[in-house]
């Protein structure tokens, strides 16, 4: 069954009661694999902070974050990423959001998953939901190796909208064209992209994004308990 809905969805604190950006930082501080552990933590809760309060650039989280990929040898982060899965994604992986994941795709809906954190952290996330199609910040990789530089467009802000139009772009579609179009997200970055589609929903929300959803009347969501939430 097919039908002529788009369903977008942010993945951290929005699928996710996490940031996975920030605990796969957190993750290879706290295994060593991050240079000195008190330092990459402490410069990874700066750019968590930042980002909350919508200050912080693609630019300078892919600084920090595509860094930690461009240390390491890609089989060596495989492996570790196995290991990320395992011990901090899985676990924290919540029927209510799985349960609306499901619900669009047994619907027809075209579906992805549209996140700033990179496709290198995300896809595997991603492919545990089910959800076929990704859109997420792109790190170069050249000659084996990841070079800690973005590819393309990071999926970040406006910078969401051009990557979905694109995505659509290069399977004949746009947005415009869909009956419905939904989003789901969390955050007050991804305020462009929720006023693109026809149905924004507001998943778990910060404050900042709770607001706007209540003046202008959008549903929210509460996929997981707040207890579980990370968010500052």
């Amino acid at each position: 069954m097919t039908s002529n809905r788009l369903a977008l969805f942010d993945l951290d604190h929005t699928l996710l009661p996490l940031d996975s950006d920030y605990q796969w930082a957190d993750f290879l501080a706290r295994t060593g694999r991050a240079g000195d552990p008190e330092i990459a933590r402490a410069r990874n809760d700066e750019l968590m902070q930042r980002y909350n309060a919508g200050e912080l650039t693609a630019q300078e989280a892919a600084q920090f974050m595509l860094g930690l990929l461009a240390a390491h040898d890609p089989l060596d982060l495989a492996h570790w990423h196995e290991e990320f899965m395992k011990d901090v994604i899985r676990p924290r992986m919540t029927a209510p959001a799985s349960d609306l994941v499901r619900k669009h795709l047994a619907n027809g809906d075209l579906c992805a998953i549209v996140t700033a954190t990179n496709s290198f952290v995300t896809a595997p996330i991603a492919r545990a939901f089910g959800v076929p199609h990704l859109i997420a910040t792109d790190p170069q990789y050249v000659a084996g190796r990841y070079t800690g530089n973005i590819h393309g467009t990071p999926s970040f802000r406006e910078g969401k909208v051009v990557r979905v139009n694109d995505w659509l772009a290069g399977m004949g579609r746009a947005l415009n064209e869909f009956d419905q179009s939904y989003f789901y997200s969390d955050s007050i970055n991804d305020l462009p992209l929720l006023e693109a589609v026809t149905h924004p929903v507001v998943t778990n929300p910060s404050a900042a994004l709770h607001d706007v959803a209540r003046q202008r009347q959008w549903p929210v969501l509460q996929l997981f308990d707040e207890n579980l939430d990370q968010k500052s």
